[in-house]
């Protein structure tokens, strides 16, 4: 669309302000209102911001990360993707639309915009001839004011495991949040209460792989923004509560070929899986470690992990088994797909998906095999190999896969690790509540 064209339908729906957001590191939406008007200057030149927005902590520090403090915090140019605008449902008058990062000396697009590392993801795969379709799954807690300064969570109740209506949700939360996403064009199919008390998962149809993170990553924000104006919180961190399970971020993948054709499928094949298939698997299993740290990048994210769980513990795979780390489901032709249980819903989507693309990408190139699947109970560490059990771990795997980090792009990866491991250093000499409690009284 032209950018004439643009200002002139955003004005036929009485639109006069354009929200222009993108997607840092850690997947926080970071963005401008531009009045219409302005809009055709924004598409020229692009908006200015301070190239550390990238590296900001979520308390607001600047995370010293190469080519930011140490560069005297140069600017990073955004222009607005004008095949990404949509009218925001709850905010009249205001569209929302996805920004692109580019260098505004070079032009070069900027290396480290996590969008800009999901198509570098998907242009590889491509080179192999496929296409990524993706389904993302997202899980997140709602919380209420407690009374005292705090947070709850809302509508709280034992045993609301996979119900819909007002017995898990009184404020009618999911109808609303529905009927706002389907305005916004995001993919959104249908929703429920979780399986934890004052939990949620909506769920979005499956795309291209790019235009799936967009989703999502408009998915997160817009719940956040729903929740807000209800005077609640969402929180899509990973085990906010000691005493309930934690919230995941599951993507469901197939692979297709020029033609449209589901190549994961396969009548003749083991499990009716093609050597494509199996070979994408075998790639996911290889570079585990080093994707725990994009799909579970938080100190919290590993608290989430354990036996009985539901989340992963092992780096394993089974045919329509929950309890392992990839889970292949049932259906077969041009279902058949993968389903990666491995994430947690803090990954930034854009890179959490860009990583599993690029496993599978080096799955397929390598023509990596797969072990068997597993069978039965899927915790018992004789028969797999352990996840990463901290952050430093995964970090650690990420900065020694190198394929994995060639595919993703050396200025991201280093950036990333930078980043991570600052967020690390400052857990490390933070003092708990949970070390006062313990130490305080008796030591």
């Amino acid at each position: 669309m032209s950018t004439e064209r643009a200002v002139q339908r955003l004005s036929e729906q009485g639109i006069d302000i354009v929200r222009i957001g993108y997607s840092d590191l850690i997947g926080t939406e970071r963005g401008k209102d531009v009045l219409v008007e302005r809009l055709a200057d924004v598409v020229e030149s692009g908006i200015a911001f301070c190239q550390a927005v990238y590296y900001t902590s979520p308390q607001g520090d600047v995370v010293p990360v190469p080519g930011g403090l140490d560069r005297g915090l140069p600017d990073v140019a955004i222009r607005p993707d004008l095949s990404t605008l949509v009218p925001l449902p709850w905010e009249p008058g205001v569209a929302s639309c996805l920004g692109d990062a580019f260098d505004p000396v070079s032009g070069e697009p900027f290396p480290e915009s996590p969008r800009e590392v999901m198509r570098a993801a998907a242009a590889r795969l491509g080179e192999l001839g496929l296409t990524a379709l993706v389904g993302p799954e997202l899980e997140y807690f709602l919380l209420e004011p407690d009374g005292a300064g705090g947070w709850r969570r809302y509508d709280d109740a034992p045993g609301n495991v996979y119900v819909a209506g007002t017995k898990g949700d009184r404020g009618s939360h999911v109808l609303r949040a529905l009927r706002m996403l389907r305005q916004m064009d995001i993919g959104a199919t249908m929703g429920n209460h979780e399986f934890s008390g004052g939990q949620f998962e909506i769920n979005l149809h499956h795309s291209e792989a790019v235009n799936a993170a967009d989703r999502a990553f408009r998915f997160k924000s817009a719940i956040k923004e729903l929740a807000r104006q209800d005077g609640l919180m969402a929180t899509f961190m990973a085990k906010p509560f000691n005493d309930e399970g934690g919230s995941g971020f599951h993507v469901h993948l197939s692979c297709d070929d020029a033609d449209g054709r589901n190549v994961f499928d396969d009548p003749d094949g083991a499990y009716g899986l093609s050597e494509t298939a199996r070979h994408a698997i075998g790639g996911v299993l290889a570079h585990a470690p080093a994707l725990a740290a994009l799909l579970n990048p938080t100190i919290n994210s590993y608290k989430r992990f354990g036996p009985d769980t539901l989340a992963p513990w092992l780096i394993d795979w089974g045919l329509d088994n929950r309890s392992a780390m990839l889970r292949v489901p049932p259906e077969r032709g041009a279902g058949s797909r993968m389903e990666l249980r491995l994430g947690d819903a803090t990954a930034n989507p854009y890179i959490g998906i860009a990583g599993l693309l690029a496993a599978v990408y080096l799955g397929v190139r390598d023509r990596i095999d797969p072990p068997a699947p597993l069978e039965g109970y899927g915790y018992d560490t004789s028969r797999s190999p352990l996840l990463p059990m901290s952050l430093p771990v995964a970090l650690d795997a990420l900065d020694d896969d190198a394929a994995l980090g060639e595919v993703l792009g050396k200025e991201f990866v280093s950036s990333f690790l930078a980043y991570k491991r600052n967020e690390v250093e400052r857990f490390s000499q933070f003092v708990t509540d949970w070390e006062f409690r313990e130490y305080a009284y008796h030591l």
